[in-house]
């Protein structure tokens, strides 16, 4: 398969990283990947990132702005660890609803343990459910946010589609993605980073560099920035834009039902 970057015309439904796999067999493969690494996901992303992913994710969150009361509710899909939830929660005083929801059961078993010790159960609910199949009503939402997660999608369009649905008129959509490096030299250093060095330290934290030789490819098969901009325009959002950070290696993208 083509290691190029898929376009807003499709390709990530049949790309399993660098391996073009059959249609339905991609979301299995995927499952597998975060039930091996959902104990040391945090962990992943800090070797991902270099760490840099905490700070961009307190950026998705600022720009969020979360009103300060109480029937406000954000939805976070494929943030079973909780991350992105408990943030929100935080920046709205506590005042937040928050429903996380992942296809992954192994992670969402890591989110709930930690909402427990943190007496946050109140605030933050989780679901187990298919990101192309919201299991809640038209305009339930007044936030839509995922966090690299987007990328592991198999029908991209399908979820921005649901993400628009669920949403409230005047909703808002956030992605956090890693994205494109548009940096000269940045972009040859990062990827020598990733390919080279974030298996194998992936093999010393989890024993096994396969998960993380996937999460790799697939964000070097994850649209770049404007290609997926046009997703978020085609799924019917407006006011579409997005922000760089570190270069273009994660890119932010936000858009509103308007």
């Amino acid at each position: 398969m083509s290691e190029e970057r898929t376009t807003a015309t499709g390709g990530m439904e049949t790309s399993f990283g660098f391996r073009r796999v059959a249609e339905g067999d991609k979301q299995p493969l995927v499952d597998d990947v975060f039930h091996r690494v959902a104990s040391r996901y945090d962990l992943m992303n800090d070797v991902m990132s270099g760490g840099m992913h905490r700070l961009w994710k307190d950026a998705m969150v600022a720009w969020l702005n979360p009103p300060k009361r109480g029937d406000w509710s954000v939805l976070d899909v494929a943030g079973g660890t909780g991350d992105i939830a408990l943030r929100i929660v935080e920046a709205s005083g506590g005042n937040a609803k928050a429903t996380v929801l992942d296809i992954n059961a192994s992670m969402l078993d890591v989110g709930r343990q930690r909402v427990e010790k943190l007496g946050l159960a109140d605030q933050v609910a989780f679901i187990e459910a298919n990101a192309e199949r919201l299991p809640f009503p038209d305009e339930r939402f007044d936030a839509y946010t995922i966090a690299f997660g987007i990328r592991n999608v198999p029908h991209i369009p399908v979820a921005l589609a649901e993400a628009h649905r669920v949403l409230k008129t005047g909703g808002r959509f956030l992605c956090l993605e890693f994205s494109e490096v548009d940096v000269p030299l940045l972009d040859r250093a990062y990827r020598a980073w990733s390919f080279n060095a974030i298996p194998r330290i992936g093999e010393v934290i989890a024993g096994a560099a396969e998960p993380y030789s996937y999460l790799v490819e697939s964000i070097a098969k994850f649209p770049n920035q404007s290609s997926f901009a046009a997703m978020v325009r085609e799924a019917g959002f407006e006011r579409v834009t997005w922000r760089n950070y570190s270069g273009g290696i994660a890119g932010l993208h936000s858009g509103w039902k308007l």
